[in-house]
């Protein structure tokens, strides 16, 4: 029953969304693709969070109690490192992602991840720790409160309770820019929009959008990149800002292709509306085989000094199913696929084997993506 529930679901949804899909299969610009190729720069740092209750690293994380000594010396103050107690300092990784455009003075998130044996992060504040990018560039410090959103009570090994991931957290606005994003010496006459996903199909219908405001002003490179020249009135500081401000807004109708993803794990299935299956007979039919044991008590014999045995006997029993044969014919959309495997009461698991079926077959007209 919940199996053909999950099905039925399936048929419910799938024409809603491809309802939406041609009311609103217009994007804009900016969500699809980006200006000369800008991303964000990943940063990471090492540091320590301090003021833990009792929850930091143990003896055995040996960097923490040496980066611990390290910075007191730094301050003029000795301390034996045999000496040192680490109960309520935790060593961790920190990472944020500097955004295209971020100036100096910006503050911005970054996550703390623990990296010794630590049981929680909460209420510890992270010290002043250096940002570098993959070139060993500092663009900044980090330092801050942490918020974890959860909490980790423990008495003993087998006693404790646990409210979210407590050896991850985040500091809001805890990574302070001191270096802006590195920026580009535009010469202000022609820019590059790439595609975040490279298609012949949407970079030529973004081509031809974009020329019907600027006529002559798009020329597509290649799947991922359009070559665009700036008019000869917009060309300066201001006017470009303009201009890529106006791409940027235009609305495109992207072409998604046909693809299939499962996830075996979790029995998840996503098709796309594009999805189509070849005309194809199917069969679906499955044997089950139950064993079970009834117990079964001997007594001895009347005065032969025997005891009494309890034994098992086993039953077997094998159902097995009539196969059910259906003919697909050609599909256009998958909520008919939907239906059609629903009459042959497949669940879940079955349709992952059929769609793996189809696709050797050469009957899917899709991509079949497995995670």
């Amino acid at each position: 029953m919940r199996s053909k529930f999950l099905i039925a679901l399936i048929i419910i949804i799938v024409p809603v969304i491809w309802f939406l899909s041609d009311a609103m299969a217009d994007v804009r610009v900016k969500d699809i693709a980006r200006i000369n190729s800008q991303n964000e720069v990943s940063l990471i740092g090492y540091g320590l969070i301090v003021g833990l209750e009792g929850t930091g690293d143990g003896k055995g994380s040996t960097f923490t109690v040496q980066s611990l000594v390290n910075m007191l010396q730094r301050m003029g103050v000795t301390v034996p490192i045999n000496k040192v107690k680490i109960k309520n300092v935790a060593a961790v990784a920190v990472t944020a992602s500097l955004p295209p455009g971020t100036k100096k003075g910006s503050s911005i998130d970054c996550t703390v991840s623990s990296l010794g044996d630590a049981t929680s992060l909460k209420g510890g504040t992270l010290l002043m720790t250096p940002m570098k990018s993959l070139s060993g560039d500092i663009f900044g410090y980090a330092s801050g409160a942490v918020s974890i959103g959860g909490f980790n009570v423990q008495v003993d090994d087998k006693n404790k309770i646990v409210n979210n991931y407590t050896l991850v957290g985040r500091i809001p606005n805890g990574f302070h820019v001191e270096t802006g994003f590195p920026t580009e010496d535009y010469d202000f006459k022609i820019l590059q929009l790439t595609l975040t996903n490279p298609d012949f199909t949407t970079a030529n219908r973004l081509k031809d959008k974009i020329n019907e405001v600027y006529p002559g002003c798009a020329y597509p490179l290649d799947a991922a990149t359009i070559e665009l020249t700036i008019p000869d009135t917009l060309q300066m500081k201001s006017g470009w800002v303009e201009f890529v401000s106006r791409i940027e807004n235009m609305t495109v109708n992207p072409d998604i292709p046909a693809r299939v993803v499962i996830n075996e794990k979790t029995g998840t299935i996503v098709a796309g509306e594009n999805v189509s299956i070849a005309p194809v007979a199917l069969a679906h039919g499955t044997i089950t085989i139950s064993i079970h044991s009834v117990p079964v008590i001997s007594q001895p014999a009347p005065f032969s000094q025997g005891k009494t045995v309890e034994t098992q006997e086993s039953f077997i029993n094998v159902d097995d199913e009539e196969a059910r044969v259906i003919s697909l014919q050609e599909r256009t959309n998958i909520s008919e696929v939907a239906s059609a495997l629903n009459a042959i009461g497949a669940t879940p698991r079955d349709v992952i084997a059929i769609f793996q079926a189809l696709k050797q077959a050469g009957a899917l007209r899709a991509e079949l993506i497995i995670l």
